[in-house]
């Protein structure tokens, strides 16, 4: 209970960028190699401890406060970029060869029916529950080593003469499913065998996109692309009508200006003026959001907005918005002097400059056929300084309470702060989504790396997630500039609504804010025997309320 200057909440939106890089390095250790190495060693292959134990010391030294709080000098937080980049190739390098591992323990020579070149390749899911959504995987669909005695140019001709057509999806089961194959042309590469030199080759690769249905929890479904007298499968498309998304579930209608409108089909509730951006000044530091005195909140409520429709397939749709709005280009010239002056943060009089620039904002908005929760990718192309940007999700759900997710917790937070609190801001930390329900129906939004949130004292309980904040200094105890920290440049943020209704709804809601930080893991294999069939999991467990957590091998052998 403090007068909400002291608290130093706005770390968790200082230098964003650093708390997504952390959020995909802790997400694929953690939910996606830990385990598939465990479910590797299961059937033998040596499970690599060391490299584990080089992985997650390397991504710690990264979480001293003044680290991840993103709070320091520039030269601390380049550094930092480089650790969470050794982190995480590390994990990629585990994640791949244990998936590689496993999908030789696959059977698949069932797909030998459709002829020798059938392409094989396993979908797996490492997240705690049943799970389906879209998958893209890239395949060689075909290969030529270059130590088969043909001249590069002569291999490069080969594989360009490779003919795509006529190649369908279908699972172990030889159902057809729907998908959607981008030719990527040639394509370099080279394999690392246990007892020989390494072998280049050229292929002719491709992105297969489609839907996997119901891959069982740390589990996985086998599929494969082969040639077929028939006619690919075509659905439904779920657009409608030029600014419109729509499945079984949920309904989505972009206005004039971005912003949108969200039906949820099981309870009839619309959410309104969705997706909208607010940008306010900001004349605080690492530590401290300070918005100026005064000031209004600029939104892009009524902007003109460029919208089209951008996919269109029978699995997902989406629609792309871009929105070129003029903003104050950074804060006005007495800033820098008071905060060499050390003046006190909440008395400083300092205003946004009367300069603009244009933020260019790209937000895509997608739904999938069996999708439970709308994403949403904002993309920010930031050349103003001194601001924060936020996306508002209006709720208009009357409840004194909001609920979010915390450490091993899903923690109950009052809407209104304590009666000391001065300041207007009231922004929390959150990890993997924030939750505003009336006990009936609920709006959950979920995010990747985004782990500053607010709701709203506006009378609509309004969901606030900052996407990016920008300041010029570290604050605290002394003058100690930090340009690195406006932000500059291209920045992308991924979130999914997630609309809930009736009994054990929340519960699903979290399930599936859950599973969005997670990504598929996909994997090419050949045409074998083995001993694992699809919707192969090593384990079950039973119980809603359960949220899985790690997988991992004890000991040091």
């Amino acid at each position: 209970r403090t007068d909400g200057w002291g608290t130093l909440v706005n770390t968790a939106s200082a230098r964003v960028y650093l708390k997504q890089m952390n959020q995909l390095g802790q997400t694929l250790l953690e939910k996606v190699a830990e385990p598939l190495a465990s479910i590797a060693c299961l059937s033998g292959q040596d499970y690599p401890h060391h490299l584990f134990t080089y992985a997650w010391k390397t991504l710690m030294q990264n979480h001293p406060h003044d680290s991840i709080c993103g709070c320091s000098v520039d030269e601390v937080h380049r550094e930092m970029v480089t650790r969470f980049d050794k982190s995480r190739h590390v994990a990629e390098s585990i994640i791949d060869d244990s998936a590689k591992f496993i999908a030789d323990q696959v059977e698949t020579s069932g797909f030998s029916a459709y002829g020798e070149d059938a392409v094989p390749f396993i979908v797996m899911n490492t997240t705690g529950w049943k799970r389906t959504g879209t998958v893209t995987i890239e395949l060689d669909a075909e290969r030529l080593y270059l130590r088969e005695g043909y001249p590069l140019d002569e291999t490069a001709r080969r594989m360009l003469a490779v003919d795509l057509s006529g190649r369908i999806l279908v699972d172990h089961t030889g159902e057809e499913l729907a998908s959607t194959v981008e030719d990527l042309g040639l394509s370099f590469g080279y394999d690392l065998p246990d007892d020989q030199f390494r072998q280049p080759y050229m292929c002719r690769k491709v992105r297969l996109t489609f839907e996997a249905r119901n891959v069982p929890a740390l589990g996985l479904c086998t599929y494969a692309w082969v040639q077929s007298t028939t006619e690919s499968a075509q659905g439904s498309s779920l657009i409608e009508g030029e600014r419109s998304l729509e499945n079984a579930s949920l309904k989505v209608v972009v206005a004039e200006d971005g912003s949108f409108t969200l039906l949820d089909k099981h309870s009839g509730t619309t959410y309104r003026e969705l997706g909208i951006y607010e940008n306010t000044g900001d004349v605080g530091n690492e530590y401290m959001y300070k918005q100026p005195e005064g000031e209004q909140a600029l939104t892009t409520k009524g902007q003109p907005a460029v919208i089209k429709v951008i996919e269109d397939s029978p699995f997902r749709a989406a629609i792309e918005i871009r929105i070129d709005w003029e903003i104050p280009a950074s804060a006005d010239d007495t800033l820098e002097a008071e905060q060499r002056a050390l003046v006190y943060y909440p008395e400083r009089k300092a205003q946004r400059s009367v300069n603009t620039v244009v933020l260019k904002l790209r937000t895509v908005v997608s739904l999938e056929r069996e999708g439970k929760g709308v994403h949403i990718e904002s993309t920010i192309n930031n050349q103003a300084k001194d601001h924060r940007i936020r996306m508002l999700f209006p709720t208009d759900l009357s409840t004194d309470v909001h609920r979010v997710d915390s450490m091993f917790e899903v923690a109950t937070r009052d809407n209104n702060p304590a009666p000391e609190w001065a300041n207007p801001s009231n922004t929390q930390h959150q990890q993997s989504f924030v939750d505003v329900s009336n006990g009936d129906v609920g709006l959950t939004v979920a995010n990747q790396g985004l782990n500053e949130y607010e709701v709203l004292r506006d009378g609509r309980n309004t969901i606030a997630i900052t996407l990016l904040r920008s300041v010029r200094e570290l604050g605290d105890w002394g003058w100690f500039p930090t340009p690195e920290a406006q932000c500059l440049g291209e920045y992308t943020a991924q979130l999914e609504l997630i609309p809930h209704s009736g009994e054990g709804s929340e519960q699903r809601a979290y399930t599936e804010a859950y599973q969005f930080q997670i990504p598929w893991t996909v994997c090419q294999t050949g045409l074998h025997s083995g001993k694992w069939n699809s919707g192969y999991t090593p384990l079950v467990w039973e119980g809603d309320n359960m949220a899985f957590s790690s997988m991992k091998m004890n000991g040091t052998s």
